[in-house]
């Protein structure tokens, strides 16, 4: 396992490229663009196979989204799609931190997949496919400066925000696609010399090997009937609550947030959802209730929200 350097608050003498104007400007208009309105209401959080006297059969990835609970939410609007790297790598330019996540910095993570972006559709690293933040602070840090620039409240969604939209408002169904079933693309699930990202999307998802750092650029499959993709596959996703195995045991019914800190001060850890975008099809990790937790220094995808309670204009 490599280790990571957490530098986003390191000062660095070379800032490296910066954004130009017209680069922030096409990013903060995307954001907004591609912003789906999602109208509070209350269902129930987790788990509800048992409770429609049918056990999910291990869908879900293990007890911790488990009792399932009644919240609430108020409206609010999700990104459609997962942040891209073109976009996060605009964000980093403007605050001046590209260059802390490279090897020259000592970030061991650039070994495997670089913090860049480029115009070739073929790479990790194409502009349209999913971000791998370098660590839970830049997606925290890239919503909050989404709301710098925009003046609309953008932050990473919790984790009752991100069922309910991944589940069109509360609604039962195991996976967020278009029809609630997994039909998984393939071509990542051939020995690795084989993969060639030129083959045309198949299925509704992409759930694969975790070691495999190639996804689809987001919208490559059907959208669910709320409008947004990758819900299921491409990539696990950061939410804001910090992660307890047990939250659902002593929830907030209205508008939960998780705990105030970390359970484990000495071991911090957010929640991640989508775990079929860590390739961890075990025990059902694509479905929308599968939660687990990450380390700050993990790298996954993320989308932002707007918490407001109308829609964003």
């Amino acid at each position: 396992m490599l280790t990571t350097s957490l530098l986003a608050g390191c000062a660095n003498s070379d800032p490296g490229p910066q954004a130009t104007a017209a680069e922030m400007d096409a990013v903060t208009q995307r954001a907004q663009d591609n912003l789906v309105f999602v109208e509070g209401g209350t269902f129930i959080l987790g788990d509800v196979g048992e409770l429609k006297g049918r056990p999910y059969l291990g869908l879900s990835h293990n007890d911790d989204s488990k009792p399932p609970v009644n919240v609430s939410l108020d409206s609010y609007s999700i990104s459609k799609y997962e942040t891209t790297w073109g976009d996060f790598i605009v964000y980093l330019k403007d605050v001046g931190r590209a260059q802390d996540y490279t090897l020259e910095a000592g970030f061991d993570w650039a070994m495997i997949i670089p913090t860049t972006a480029n115009n070739d559709p073929l790479s990790p690293n194409y502009y349209k496919k999913p971000v791998r933040s370098p660590n839970y602070q830049e997606a925290e840090r890239y919503c909050a400066w989404l709301a710098e620039k925009t003046g609309k409240p953008f932050a990473l969604p919790t984790e009752a925000q991100w069922e309910f939209a991944a589940r069109n408002r509360g609604q039962d169904v195991p996976y967020a696609t278009d029809d609630g079933t997994k039909r998984n693309d393939t071509y990542l699930q051939r020995p690795i010399e084989y993969i060639d990202p030129s083959i045309p999307p198949s299925g509704n998802m992409l759930s694969h090997a975790s070691t495999t750092m190639e996804r689809r650029p987001v919208g490559s499959y059907p959208p669910s009937p709320l409008g947004l993709y990758d819900m299921s596959g491409n990539l696990s996703e950061w939410t804001r609550d910090w992660y307890d195995e047990d939250a659902y045991q002593h929830i907030e019914p209205h508008n939960p947030q998780g705990p105030d800190m970390p359970i484990n001060p000495d071991e911090p850890e957010k929640v991640v959802r989508d775990w079929a975008g860590r390739g961890d099809n075990i025990a059902g990790g694509g479905t929308v209730f599968a939660r687990g937790g990450s380390p700050l220094d993990g790298i996954n995808g993320f989308r932002c929200v707007v918490n407001q309670p109308s829609p964003v204009k």
